[in-house]
């Protein structure tokens, strides 16, 4: 009897041993057809989209011509009639700059433009460090993608066309006279011929132009160091008179030590042979003529060389002078 029991209490656990062993077989057979059957997928998705990517032409590096421009401002006005590159736009990229959206490169399509978003590529620049160069006509060398109906360029070049219009009209204002109307920050009209004696250093900046703030450390340095040489720094700025705070609070954080105007614009600055793009410098000498254009950021070693240049035949002009003036006269005086 006891047998028995035994033998039953033995053939129900070998029942359950083996229910049990089952279910253990049973979930590992579930695991395993589960784990098959995810790398099968898995398999089939890699390949399909190896087949699709292989089925994609790779992205060709193109070399692309156009205007930077703001990518949101270019839409604010039909570009067929007008052209971007007023005081609006510019102050509107600035400040799209500063939000982080990307400039783009507008190309000429026809009788249309064709808008390609900047990126990234081998050469990294923020939109900020893009504004010296909104406004230019640049040459692009990238790849290029497109994500609905937007183009992308990922740029790895970038080099700034001096094309024959653009060099002839800073060709053309040299040795030309150099005069300006603006008001400073009273009101008060001032003139570039007021300065006619001196050499000037007329510098075209904005408040809200970031590779303006960049330079200005070292025009404040180049008066501070020519002044008693008869130099003169002067900054004529794209804002507005009615911005006189902001303008203020600008000169106060960077040390500004030169007089500031007020009021510049677009068609000023072509006139003086110079794009819609800030900044830009001249150097006029001392009978008011422009002597040199700089249509970007000016370095200070460059400018330095200019002026140092230009002091030095204005000291051998006098020199002539003086040494002609002191000669003895050819001719012989007659006794009184």
């Amino acid at each position: 009897m006891a047998k028995q029991s035994v033998l039953k209490r033995g053939s129900v656990g070998s029942a359950y041993l083996l229910l049990d062993d089952v279910g253990k077989e049973t979930r590992r057979y579930r695991v395993s057809v589960l784990t098959v059957s995810h790398v099968i997928a898995l398999v089939v998705i890699l390949g399909s989209l190896t087949i699709t990517n292989a089925q994609q032409p790779s992205a060709k590096v193109v070399t692309l011509e156009g205007q930077l421009v703001c990518s949101l401002c270019w839409f604010e006005a039909d570009r067929k009639t007008t052209p971007y590159g007023d005081d609006a736009d510019l102050k509107c990229a600035a400040e799209c700059a500063e939000k982080d959206i990307p400039p783009a490169l507008a190309v000429k399509n026809g009788d249309d433009y064709k808008l390609y978003i900047l990126e990234n590529g081998q050469l990294k620049k923020t939109p900020v460090q893009w504004i010296e160069s909104v406004g230019k006509q640049l040459r692009i060398t990238g790849k290029v993608r497109q994500q609905g109906e937007k183009l992308y360029l990922a740029s790895n070049t970038v080099d700034v066309i001096d094309s024959s219009a653009f060099a002839k009209a800073q060709a053309a204002v040299i040795g030309t006279e150099a005069e300006l109307a603006l008001k400073d920050l009273f009101g008060v009209d001032q003139k570039l011929s007021s300065y006619r004696g001196r050499i000037v250093v007329l510098n075209f900046w904005a408040t809200w132009c970031v590779p303006c703030r960049g330079e200005l450390p070292d025009l404040v340095a180049v008066q501070n160091e020519y002044a008693a040489l008869g130099v003169q720094v002067i900054g004529a700025s794209a804002d507005a008179l009615a911005d006189r705070e902001k303008v203020l609070k600008f000169i106060r954080e960077t040390r500004i030590n030169f007089p500031v105007w007020v009021g510049l614009n677009t068609d000023e600055m072509k006139r003086f042979g110079v794009g819609p793009a800030l900044p830009a410098t001249l150097v006029i000498d001392r009978e008011g003529k422009i002597h040199t254009v700089y249509p970007s950021v000016i370095k200070r070693a460059e400018l330095q060389k200019q002026i140092d240049s230009m002091l030095k035949s204005d000291a051998a002009a006098l020199e002539r002078e003086t040494t002609s003036n002191n000669s003895e006269p050819d001719v012989s005086l007659v006794p009184s």
